[in-house]
């Protein structure tokens, strides 16, 4: 127990026949500890304030910061030096009563370790205390600074300030208090290992070779490894990007990309496009199963080293054609999942940080840390390029893990090289044997090979003898290149199946490359998938990433706003849809839809549409008049094309039926819509949501959740076509009453704003006939134009908001895409024992087959 005059004023102040806060009178622990605690509680007294606190000297130093901590070096916040708190305070949560010192509530906002960078009783006597914090929330090195004290001031005043490093971020772009609003008093601190040799160690990095004690991100999601995983690709740039500060970098390393997968004893490792490469690589197998690594996936690139220790790519294809492999070493630098977590939501930075880990133990040779260069890229590049090397992968900070190729991962090259389809070979010349030169092309846009000209140096003799035997096997009686006039007429044509790696100086005006040497065949690769490589710039690669519009649509006012509050353009929402195309055609295709159209933009009119007008969209299609003979004929979004042609003629918003049109009169979901009152607060929705996914169980219903892009969350329920709209309806009804006889604090049956007020109704009003519900990957007509995103139920408790994601960051959730509704298509359930277990008894008129 710390001395009693430390906590003499924290004591002073309570009256703890009142108040739950702990008096401070533990016993002191028997064991040393070696790491020290850290807790920020987040206190809502006379004005909000976030209280940090640090464990020194027995006590919990003690600042109360106004504002919050930030990620912003720039921001200076200020840190007003109050009384000592017990260590036991670090769990409080709860309500300070009226008239005690401090009243309001608190809630523990985040905790962890925190290192001392210097010796920390100098650093808090002295005024200027320097340390690193390892929370859920807050990380990194911080410093907090005490000023010079001004007459008249009754508390010391300091500055609390995030020093630069991987996790700084500018406050443009993350606030960390309003991101992350809720608690953590739920989430476990991981043990430190208490044989630490310094007070400087980093706590993430003093885990054992199997990750055991990591300390895992917040954004960490639970989850088991998928079986297949495909890997995040680089962007070809012409040059460094404008903010080196949010970037890392690493060498380009010259081999063939690889993915381990790990479940257990069983390793596989697989080529970026999935093939099996385990019997290839025996000895790799062995290293990586002698580091005794929990299950999940491992990514980096595998390379032969010359003497000099620079990767030969040429020596790596020879390693495979001789089967002699055990010189290939593996070159480590991310990690996707590990020990029943999904990292990629994770930032780069802390990826790494946890795949370091796995280093601390000594990693046998072949096994590498691929390491970064705190320099500029520039000279990172210069020195790159001088050693021979083939250049450098960029990769900002704060990317999250895709599995595409994204603008958030770059690479640099020292000289132009890529990789081309081999579509025939020349006979040699003098006392040449083999081949005289290769005949590359790539592939257009509409899939046609382009040739791109032809590679005749590079080449040893043992190169040429085998290339020939290859192609030799290969032969094809006619050209595969789309033209053929400028080839040579003596060539040898082959089926376009191998790929070679070359190098070039330039690129001619008629599309061939010059001063080609080659490299060695790429068997990691497939032919198809080669194009060729143009580098964008940096800064507007990330805008026009994965963006395919159609020449055909012809957009206009492209730069009109949409979003006054973000800045949005109409353009800008285009690239969205043709983003989320793929993902969203999935809950689009074949339902009738309405359409929210903003001609203005969202501060305009809006109006909603669910027929023809005078406009004509292409993609978009009428559907068969007799599904709705009382109007006319209903639309549906039949192609990602008519999706794009949607948003150019002004729409927003796209609202699906819970009926297809194969059968209209029979709905295929009931949906749930939680619609919070006025003064819900966020962890009650969340709760709420819970429960209803709870009860539906007990009903024996399989449910899905997704964001509503609004203030709530949406609750799908797949069912059999077996009952028309009304029964369908009515059931839901008595879903949603029963919930609000049970729980009335929480839940109420009937809409209205006077009925809601603290409460959230659940509305079934959209399973009757003709009702729609926003689709997922919609944006929202709404100022920062968020995002309706499917969701696993398991992601529901670290969920912060339903306007989460919004068209603007919607590249965080990409990788997830439509995964956590994976098994959506496959259940296939009947209300009927559900309504028995209800005590639900459906109207016989009702259950008569109803026309449309």
């Amino acid at each position: 127990m710390p001395k009693l005059d430390s906590l003499k004023t924290y004591r002073e102040k309570r009256d703890f026949s009142i108040t739950s806060e702990p008096a401070g009178l533990e016993k002191k622990a028997g064991a040393k500890k070696t790491a020290l605690s850290f807790v920020v509680q987040k206190h809502w007294a006379t004005r909000l304030h976030y209280d940090l606190r640090l464990e020194l000297e027995g006590t919990m130093k003690s600042w109360a910061v106004p504002k919050g901590p930030s990620f912003d070096p720039n921001d200076k916040r200020m840190a007003v030096h109050v009384e000592d708190h017990p260590i036991s305070y670090n769990t409080f949560e709860g309500e300070i009563p009226h008239g005690q010192y401090g009243a309001g509530k608190v809630i523990v906002w985040d905790k962890g370790i925190w290192i001392p960078l210097e010796d920390p009783h100098k650093g808090y006597r002295d005024g200027k205390l320097k340390f690193e914090l390892h929370g859920h929330k807050l990380k990194g090195h911080w410093t907090l600074v005490r000023m010079k004290n001004t007459q008249g001031q009754k508390q010391e005043a300091w500055l609390l300030i995030k020093e630069k490093d991987g996790y700084a971020r500018p406050a443009s772009e993350y606030s960390v208090v309003d991101e992350m609003p809720d608690s953590v008093s739920h989430l476990n601190i991981p043990q430190i290992l208490a044989s630490a040799e310094s007070p400087t160690f980093s706590a993430s990095r003093k885990a054992s070779g199997t990750g055991k004690n990591m300390v895992l991100p917040v954004s960490a999601v639970k989850a088991d490894p998928p079986r297949m995983l495909e890997p995040q690709l680089a962007t070809l740039v012409d040059g460094p990007p404008a903010d080196p500060a949010e970037w890392i970098y690493e060498i380009k390393l010259d081999g063939y990309r690889l993915l381990t997968r790990i479940d257990g004893k069983e390793i596989r490792l697989f080529t970026r496009n999935g093939n099996d490469w385990s019997h290839k690589l025996p000895d790799l197998l062995k290293a990586i199963s002698k580091m005794r690594l929990k299950p999940g996936w491992l990514d980096g690139e595998i390379v032969v080293l010359n003497e000099k220790g620079i990767p030969d790519f040429q020596a790596l294809q020879n390693a495979f054609d001789t089967e002699r492999t055990q010189s290939i070493s593996y070159f480590l630098f991310d990690l996707p999942f590990y020990d029943g977590y999904d990292l990629r939501p994770c930032s780069v930075i802390e990826r790494r940080e946890l795949l370091k880990t796995l280093f601390e133990k000594p990693a046998p040779e072949q096994i590498r840390f691929s390491e970064v260069f705190d320099a500029p890229p520039d000279a990172v590049l210069g020195s790159a390029c001088r050693l021979g090397l083939e250049g450098i992968i960029g990769k900002r900070k704060t990317s999250t893990y895709v599995s595409r190729r994204s603008p958030d991962w770059i690479k640099l090259k020292c000289a132009r090289r890529q990789e081309f389809v081999i579509g025939g070979y020349t006979d040699p010349k003098g006392s040449r044997e083999g081949i005289g030169s290769l005949l590359l092309g790539y592939y257009d846009e509409d899939h046609q090979l382009q040739y791109a000209g032809n590679v005749g140096t590079g080449f040893n003799d043992k190169a040429l003898r085998d290339l020939k035997a290859k192609l030799e096997r290969i032969s094809s009686e006619s050209s595969p290149f789309v033209r053929g006039s400028a080839i040579d007429k003596k060539a040898h044509w082959v089926k376009p199946v191998l790929v070679a790696e070359v190098s070039f100086g330039e690129w001619t005006r008629g599309g061939h490359i010059r001063h080609a040497v080659f490299r060695g065949l790429r068997t990691d690769k497939k032919a198809e998938a080669i194009v060729r490589e143009k580098p964008v710039h940096a800064d507007s690669a990330r805008a026009d990433s994965s963006a395919s519009i159609p020449p055909s649509l012809r957009i206009t006012n492209p730069d009109r706003v949409i979003d006054p509050s973000s800045g949005f353009k109409k353009i800008d929402l285009i690239r969205y849809y043709a983003l989320v195309a793929p993902l969203m055609m999935e809950h689009l295709k074949g339902r009738p839809v309405s359409l929210v159209r903003a001609p203005d933009g969202i501060s305009g009119q809006l109006f909603f549409q669910k027929h023809w007008d005078k406009e004509n969209m292409r993609g978009v299609s009428q559907l068969d008049p007799d599904l709705d003979p009382e109007h006319e004929p209903l639309l549906e979004v039949s192609t990602a094309e008519g999706l794009l042609s949607a948003v150019q003629m002004n729409v927003i918003e796209f609202h699906t039926w819970n009926a297809t049109k194969d059968k209209i009169d029979k709905p295929d979901r009931m949906v749930f819509d939680l619609d919070p009152g006025e003064g819900v607060q966020w962890p009650h929705i969340r709760e709420s949501a819970q429960l209803v996914f709870i009860f539906l169980k007990e009903l024996g219903l399989k449910s899905f959740l997704k964001t509503s892009g609004g203030k709530g969350l949406h609750v799908i329920v797949p069912i059999k076509r077996f009952y028309n709209w009304d029964t369908v309806k009515e059931f839901s009804q008595a879903i949603v009453q029963h919930l609000a006889a049970t729980i009335p604090r929480r839940f109420v049956a009937k809409s209205g704003p006077r009925n809601r007020v603290g409460k959230i109704f659940i509305d079934y009003l959209r399973n009757g006939f003709g009702a729609t519900t926003v689709s997922a990957w919609s944006v929202r007509a709404q100022p920062g134009l968020s995002v309706s995103v499917p969701l696993a139920w398991e992601e529901l408790e670290s969920l912060t908001s339903g306007m989460r994601w919004s068209a603007s960051n919607i590249h965080e959730r990409l990788d997830r895409g439509n995964e956590p509704w994976a098994d959506y298509q496959t259940v296939k359930q009947s209300i009927t024992p559900a309504m028995k277990r209800l005590g639900f008894k459906p109207n016989r008129e009702n259950t008569k087959q109803k026309t449309a």
